[in-house]
């Protein structure tokens, strides 16, 4: 095992937590591995909203590149922020045991606001889902756009005039920055794939498909290959309010799915159970089910103001 794997991945503390615990998964098994920081995109434009940038693979194209071009062998990434469609040449080398995949709120002084129907309070996010969300349970509350890393997000909101601001558990906790102020929103279903990481490669690298294949967790691809084939099939990776999660128990997949108009005042859900061994379309056939509900209209919507 001379070959040295190059471990390609964004700046971020939490990226970098990420790609490290590949590297370590790796040199566990005897392989020789290298960090290569890369900026992203989405890293470098901190203002822009992701929804007017167009964030498909706004995190990821600046690795897949670097990958294509063998600067590195190896991409860790933030499983949420790959497109559902792959580049040519490169695919999935395993996919880690999920973390949390809730979301939640971090709150300035105290949560009372949440309880005042009156009250407008100021919620700060960048993603377009969870603004659907608060919207639909919180409509009188006023949105603002919020970017960066983690630790950059919580700084803009301890100094705007802010009531609180969304964040995903797993990136205030794998970093250890998860505040005392902070609730768990179990009313708001997260994005597909949220809380795992993937590892990509290319695809005729034959040696890195093998070291990552021994910490590929099948129950974890299961869970969110079901959960992007629903996103897939609604809309195929535009930016959208559409959740999904599905988890595995006593060899039963359970799967809910929601689709939100983008002001979050019109909404679609589905909820299925089925035996693991007949889940493979479980997440195409939730999508077409939301469609038919009247989801295809909102689908439209959202393509011609996002896509």
């Amino acid at each position: 095992m001379n070959k040295i794997i190059r471990i390609g991945t964004r700046e971020s503390q939490l990226a970098l937590w990420q790609a490290n615990q590949v590297k370590d998964l790796l040199t566990a098994q005897g392989y020789q591995t290298e960090l290569v920081p890369i900026k992203s995109e989405g890293d470098i434009d901190l203002v822009t909203p992701l929804y007017e940038i167009g964030v498909q693979g706004i995190f990821t194209k600046s690795l897949d590149l670097a990958l294509l071009n063998n600067r590195i062998d190896i991409a860790v990434h933030s499983f949420k922020d790959v497109p559902t469609q792959l580049p040519q040449q490169i695919v999935h080398a395993a996919i880690l045991p999920r973390g949390p995949v809730k979301d939640l709120l971090v709150y300035k002084s105290n949560t009372d606001f949440l309880a005042q129907p009156d009250y407008v309070a100021n919620i700060a996010t960048s993603s377009v889902r969870r603004k659907a969300q608060w919207l639909r349970k919180y409509p009188q509350h006023q949105l603002h756009n919020l970017r960066g890393n983690v630790n950059t997000r919580l700084q803009k909101l301890a100094a705007e005039n802010w009531d609180g601001a969304i964040f995903a558990v797993a990136g205030l906790e794998r970093i250890n920055v998860r505040p005392a102020t902070s609730i768990e929103l179990d009313w708001m279903l997260p994005a597909p794939a949220q809380g795992a990481v993937v590892a990509v490669c290319r695809e005729d690298d034959t040696f890195c498909l093998e070291a990552c294949a021994a910490f590929h967790h099948t129950e974890t691809a299961l869970a969110t290959y079901i959960e992007r084939d629903f996103l897939r099939t609604l809309m195929g990776g535009c930016t959208t309010p559409i959740s999904a999660y599905a988890y595995i128990e006593n060899n039963i997949v359970h799967f809910t799915g929601e689709l939100c108009s983008l002001d979050g005042t019109q909404f679609f859900s589905t909820s299925r159970q089925v035996a693991i061994d007949q889940a493979t379309d479980l997440g195409q056939a939730a999508a077409l089910e939301i469609m038919a509900q009247g989801g295809a209209e909102v689908v439209a919507q959202i393509r011609n103001v996002s896509c």
